[in-house]
């Protein structure tokens, strides 16, 4: 029965994770969320891309990212995954900003230490990548918004590279939310109550 998903621990994990992630996701879709402070809004968007990093390992999820490859519109699996995780680790190993808008990398900033890690690799392989447009409907409010993801034209050492040109806070944010929920909705199993008549 070893082979079971989730097992004990990981539903343990997934029951914390999921919990705090779709009430995350409640908050920054309300209009309410974007008139906060941007600290406020930077800090609660940071946690959960990092609840979605962690869940990115789960094994099943793995699975759904690679049939996304297959069966969805171009680049979505590499949004959902290489994309997401560059965010949270772009925000995650320098927290040294206040905002989404004020976020600003260079190469000798992210090999700092050592050259070849996450952020490096992303960078490097997507460098100079067309942009890719989206997007989405927003049901309780009968609003279509538009986006473009953008990724660097260089990443060299003279190079500045702001998140918010790769994605947009407000826009971009909801979208990946968006995204990452449909990602981990197809874990959830809805159960239906036997309503007695």
């Amino acid at each position: 029965m070893t082979w079971l998903k989730p097992n004990r621990t990981e539903l343990e994990f997934l029951t914390l994770a999921y919990n705090r992630f779709y009430d995350l996701y409640d908050e920054i879709m309300g209009d309410s969320f974007w008139i906060k402070s941007e600290w406020e809004r930077f800090s609660k968007i940071k946690q959960a891309f990092d609840i979605y990093a962690e869940v990115l390992y789960y094994e099943p999820i793995k699975h759904i990212i690679e049939k996304l490859k297959t069966s969805r519109p171009p680049m979505e699996s590499e949004i959902g995954s290489d994309l997401f995780k560059f965010v949270r680790n772009v925000i995650s190993h320098f927290p040294y900003f206040n905002s989404w808008d004020s976020v600003l990398i260079n190469k000798s900033i992210v090999n700092w230490n050592k050259e070849g890690l996450s952020i490096d690799k992303f960078l490097k392989k997507y460098e100079g990548h067309e942009q890719v447009k989206y997007r989405y409907w927003e049901e309780q409010k009968k609003r279509m918004t538009y986006l473009s993801i953008c990724f660097p034209e260089k990443y060299s050492n003279g190079s500045k590279i702001f998140l918010k040109n790769i994605i947009s806070e407000k826009e971009g944010v909801k979208f990946s939310f968006i995204l990452m929920r449909k990602i981990m909705d197809t874990q959830v199993v809805e159960v239906k109550e036997n309503k007695q008549p």
